[in-house]
């Protein structure tokens, strides 16, 4: 299985444009720009893509977990927050906190939080950064 996007840039660092596009359409042409990463210019950047990407990728692993568990969730909320920080030889992506709250009937939160543990360790997107990755995990009734 193979994914694409794209991406197209014009002009410098700081003066420069871009946008970025999805094979699938659900970004076309998505305005990106020094303004939108750095500082609080409207459009994306490829933080907030990533932090997206490892929201939908952790909560769609841990419903595969949960099941492999016999437990459903009624409702899964996750926030991924990506820091961007300068370091030496340029900017990395030093850490993702995720944030977590779900309501599960029949879970306890000992289990859940081994269940979203290993969902955390196992998902794709966790498995490609190479950044402190931590997790706050509520379960709700």
């Amino acid at each position: 299985m193979t994914r694409t996007a794209s991406a197209h840039w014009a002009g410098g660092l700081k003066d420069g444009k871009g946008t970025v596009s999805t094979a699938s359409g659900v970004l076309n042409d998505t305005q990106y720009s020094f303004a939108t990463r750095f500082e609080n210019g409207a459009g994306t950047n490829p933080e907030e893509l990533i932090a997206a990407a490892h929201a939908g990728c952790f909560t769609m692993a841990l419903s595969l977990i949960l099941g492999e568990a016999k437990l459903v969730a009624e409702h899964m909320e996750t926030s991924a927050q990506v820091t961007l920080e300068q370091v030496a030889g340029g900017y990395a992506i030093t850490a993702v906190h995720l944030t977590l709250t779900a309501k599960i009937p029949g879970a306890d939160q000992p289990t859940f939080e081994k269940l979203a543990a290993t969902a955390k360790e196992g998902c794709p997107v966790s498995k490609l950064l190479k950044a402190d990755i931590t997790l706050d995990a509520k379960l709700v009734s």
